[in-house]
């Protein structure tokens, strides 16, 4: 099993890597994964299913009142805001905790997923659910409750520390999935030390994947967002697999013994 000390030595020691060729390598993965990604999506939109009934069907029943009536009116949406029931507010912030821990569970699913796939072995529907346990739930949550408590404070100061914490907390899932004994204090720190070691290409394949993702959801009218959105995992695996790796022998280490 993988330490804190051992990743962390890992990460200390790890080559330089070619921002093409992680770009290439994941274009190639991805036509291994297209569908476990697609597959991904959908599921991730049916657990959200409830928080969009929830949030949204009170704000229809208020616009076909206002088309019935033949007019707009505007003070009765503001009305209608102000008038929501703490209850209504509890609930609301309640499915988007538990389904958001879902999805993030789902994703990290996917880091193994990809793994399985990148090593040519079989991977069934059923590794979706890998970590919908409650011991490792708890852990996605305070992981997502962690990014969360950072990005607002971050996107409140101009948005400059966020650029910088995107990228650490980018690899929070692929840490946790293959790590999920490590505590979330660990899980946490090796993220972090990976994302440092690794920033700028870590940030630099997030955004020409980002952008790639969005150009070509916006010429397939979103419809291929749900085929392609799973693209944007690929890097962050690719960079956690050179440099830290499943438990394998590592490169320096390697060079060592082949030498004697």
């Amino acid at each position: 099993m993988n330490t804190l000390s051992s990743l962390s030595e890992k990460i200390a020691k790890a080559q330089t890597l070619d921002f093409g060729q992680i770009f290439s390598d994941a274009l190639e993965l991805y036509k291994k994964t297209w569908l476990q990604g697609f597959l991904m999506q959908l599921f991730a939109l049916i657990v959200m299913l409830p928080i969009l009934i929830i949030f949204y069907v009170p704000f229809i029943g208020v616009i076909i009142a206002q088309q019935n009536s033949g007019y707009a009116d505007t003070e009765a949406l503001e009305n209608f805001m102000s008038s929501m029931s703490v209850p209504y507010i509890i609930l609301l912030v309640a499915c988007v905790i538990v389904l958001g821990t879902l999805t993030y569970a789902l994703n990290a699913a996917f880091f193994n997923i990809m793994k399985k796939l990148d090593y040519n072995e079989q991977s069934t529907t059923s590794d979706f659910l890998a970590f919908f346990k409650m011991p490792y739930l708890i852990k996605i949550f305070l992981l997502m409750l962690v990014a969360v408590l950072i990005a607002i404070p971050s996107a409140l100061l101009c948005y400059i520390p966020l650029i910088y914490t995107i990228v650490p907390m980018s690899f929070f899932m692929a840490v946790f999935a293959f790590n999920p004994d490590l505590s979330v204090g660990d899980i946490i720190s090796v993220s972090f030390k990976l994302g440092n070691k690794k920033y700028f290409l870590s940030l630099g394949l997030l955004v020409l994947s980002y952008l790639c993702i969005l150009v070509l959801s916006f010429v397939t009218c979103g419809v291929g967002g749900l085929f392609i959105q799973s693209f944007l995992f690929h890097p962050t695996y690719l960079i956690y697999k050179n440099v830290i790796g499943f438990n394998e022998a590592h490169v320096i280490d390697q060079i060592g013994e082949t030498t004697e």
